[in-house]
């Protein structure tokens, strides 16, 4: 299997992609497949730069044994349109401003296409309650699951920590 490199990407790089990377590096470390991938998170926006996830993703992954406190947000860079052969995106106005100041070759997905195949957004609940961010949770962790699927990889055997949703 070829190396992958794969960007998650939100608006602002604090709730849905930091928690998305999260998830999806725990899958591929469970999997034993750390050195077959690249992962990271980024936002279309860069009013967070420099700071960790949000506390309520946080809890929200760490309640799941996932650890995501030491990611940093930042805003996509240039050099990220090229440097990853996967952009996948949370919503479609993320994939819009992407698709806006990315190459034409890019490699930009819809998480809902790519993950779900759905074709949905996956919501943004930073401005709503806990229930939102578990939904986040869910839906992530679903799509992270297809998707290693979908990269040619057997699905990792999740820990009950890890595939329980409460």
């Amino acid at each position: 299997m070829k190396h992958i490199r794969i960007l998650f990407v939100c608006m602002g790089n604090i709730c849905r992609s930091p928690l998305a990377e999260g998830i999806f590096t725990h899958l591929v470390a469970e999997a034993r497949l750390t050195d077959r991938f690249t992962i990271d998170s980024a936002g279309t926006g860069g009013w967070h730069d420099g700071e960790p996830p949000d506390r309520r993703p946080t809890a929200i992954a760490g309640s799941h044994g996932i650890d995501i406190t030491r990611q940093r947000a930042h805003r996509v860079r240039p050099i990220d349109l090229t440097r990853f052969k996967l952009i996948v995106a949370m919503d479609r106005d993320n994939v819009a401003e992407l698709s806006r100041i990315a190459p034409p070759e890019t490699n930009i997905r819809l998480f809902g296409d790519i993950a779900v195949g759905t074709g949905e957004d996956i919501a943004d609940p930073y401005y709503g309650g806990p229930e939102g961010f578990e939904m986040a949770y869910t839906r992530l962790l679903t799509g992270c699951s297809s998707l290693l699927e979908t990269l040619g990889v057997e699905r990792a055997s999740c820990s009950g920590n890890t595939s329980s949703v409460r």
